[in-house]
This record gives structure tokens, sequence and C-alpha cells, in this order.
């Protein structure tokens, strides 16, 4: 299974919504929130294994996303819903998937009836009046999300903990951008089938199966450095290669790099990249302007695509970051964020 499907969401009138899309790097620089600084050294004689295969990738939010309000008047603008709320209770009751928040409209009926919705950093309450559509069913005309799935780059491992990370960015809503609240969420095996090779203008992909029965390990946060979680089992199968020691953000120098990525089958390949600027504190997941270099993956995806977002990075003889983001005109470029600056969100 892999990216979006066909009618992916839809309006919740008659029935719930249930979203499939792409986690994956931007096909443009996406915004993102800067890292708050701790002051605390996280690379400190660390050392992780650097991945870079890809793994499906599954997440349920806690409640639900308002993705969309059609035009004209509904319940949903009338009680002053709006798109990027999360709809957390409704009724008294929690909300925990889009099925079971059209199930408590249900119950309520034409009665009014309270949202708790979180904006931002804000709890407030709304009292909306659902209305019943020509199948009779009641609702209150907004489009909402509770899941997403698609394929992304396992970054690291930690033989020490077994924690991982993973995309170097946020998984976000594809209609709002805003990051996807998290409830529970899982990584599962994946493997490459083909490649969209990236052009300028279109951004390439990668093309997989994951099998969404079998998880490989947990996921605890959703944060605009990355995904983080814990692996099931000892991550044996992991460690292709040996740990490495984690590059400070100033030891990271413009000039030659590696990167580590699978865009074929189960196999991961090293391949030449330059990085061409690093950016101190940028902290928005763009520490280092990166070019790709390897012939042979340029003539495999054209540069970075879709589904690569978490390869890791490797600079004389240490683990610096991650990939991020590929440029929409030239997918030969990108931007990477520097481990130091992933860890700190983990």
């Amino acid at each position: 299974m892999y990216g979006p499907t066909k009618n992916a969401k839809r309006l919740l009138r008659g029935g719930a919504a249930l979203a499939l899309a792409l986690l994956v790097t931007a096909a443009v620089p996406v915004q993102a929130a800067s890292l708050e600084k701790t002051g605390t050294d996280v690379s400190a004689a660390r050392e992780l294994v650097p991945v870079g295969h890809t793994v499906g990738i599954k997440m349920f939010s806690k409640g639900v996303l308002v993705v969309k309000l059609p035009e004209g008047g509904t319940p949903a603008r009338e009680c002053g819903l709006r798109t990027g709320d999360v709809i957390v209770k409704c009724g008294g009751t929690a909300v925990q998937s889009t099925e079971q928040f059209q199930s408590l409209l249900q119950q309520a009926g034409q009665q009014a009836t309270d949202l708790q919705v979180r904006r931002g950093g804000q709890q407030m309450t709304l009292s909306v009046a659902p209305e019943q559509n020509e199948k009779g069913t009641y609702s209150i005309g907004a489009w909402i999300r509770d899941s997403m799935a698609g394929i992304g780059t396992l970054t690291y491992y930690d033989p020490a903990t077994g924690a991982f990370g993973a995309l170097g960015h946020g998984i976000t809503d594809t209609d709002t951008a805003l990051l996807m609240p998290l409830s529970s969420g899982a990584i599962l095996p994946s493997t490459v089938k083909a490649v969209k090779r990236g052009e300028a203008g279109s951004a390439g992909e990668l093309r997989g199966n994951f099998d969404l029965t079998q998880d490989l390990g947990d996921l605890t946060a959703n944060t605009s450095s990355g995904i983080f979680g814990t692996l099931e089992g000892d991550g044996a199968a992991w460690q292709s290669g040996p740990a490495m020691p984690v590059a400070k953000a100033a030891e990271i120098q413009a000039g030659p790099a590696t990167i580590l990525s699978n865009v074929q089958g189960d196999e991961v390949r090293e391949y030449d990249i330059e990085i061409l600027k690093v950016v101190p504190d940028a902290g928005d997941g763009r520490d280092m302007v990166l070019c790709v270099k390897d012939p042979e993956l340029i003539a495999a995806t054209g540069g970075i695509v879709q589904g690569m977002s978490g390869s890791p990075i490797l600079q004389n003889g240490k683990f610096v970051g991650a990939v991020t983001h590929v440029l929409l005109n030239d997918p030969t470029k990108g931007y990477g964020i520097s481990l130091e600056n992933m860890l700190s969100a983990a």
C-alpha cells in the first residue's frame, strides 16, 4: 500500500473519513517551529547506528483534525469551528476516530452538543447542532482526518536504548500543513518496488509496499524535527554497519559527504553528495544545503525524491544529519537537518 488512495477523505455528512497519505520529504521547503535551545549537549560521547532503510509509517491522531470546511452555512461554520482545529471531545466523550465521532453525532441527533476543541495551544468549547442530510445521517459539515500512512526513511537506531528516529521533519496533514497530533503509531517493514524520477518542477517519489499487520516499533513523538519511538526486539536487523559518533552541529563542514538510502528493493547503499552550505541554528530542518553528486543515484531517482526523507548524512567518519527536503526546481538539491538538532527534539 502506498500514497494517497482514491476518496482518501470525504465530507463528514454521511460517514467517516480515513486518509492514507504520503509521509515523506516535502516537495518544497516547509515551515517548521524553531527548536528550543536547552543547553544540553545531546551528541556528547554518543554513538548511533545510521540506518537509511525505508519503513512504512502509520499514525493515528489524538482526536480528529478538521482539514476543510465547505463554503456556505454549515453547523461547523456556524459554531465557530476552523480549519486546523482538533476535536478532542464530543458531548463530554473523548474522540478517538472519525467513525466514533460520527457515532456520537448520531446519538446527539438534532440536539446541540458541546465540542471540546484544541486550537493551537488553547482549549475551547463550542456548541454545535448537527443537521440531518438526505440519507438521514446527522452531521456538522466538515472534512476531518484521524490517521495517515506512507513511506519514509529510518534515520538512526540507538543500540543502547532501542530508540529510533526517522524523517528529520514532522508528519503534517496534507491539507492544513499542521503537525498531526499523535495518539499512537508504528513503523512497519517496507520494500521499494519502483521510483518515479524527480524532474524540475515535479518531485519524484519512492513507490513501495509495507505490511500494516506487522509493527517494528512504536511511535512516541511527532515533532517538527522528526518522528521518534522505540523498536521492538534487539534491533539487530538495523545494524548493517557499526554505530558511529554523532557530530556536533559546529563540526559539519561544507564539502564532500555521503548519504545512506534505500531506493531499490531492500538494499541500502551509500551515495556521494556535497554539503554546499551550513546554516547554523536554522531550527527548521534546513541546517544544510545539499547537492547529490553520485551518478548512480541521479540515474535512478534524479536526485532527492519523496520517501528519502530521513536518509542519514555522514561526513568525516561521523553521523552528521538527515535529508529533509528537496528543491522543487532542482531535484539534485535539497536540505538536511543536523543530527544534534534532531536529537534535541527526541
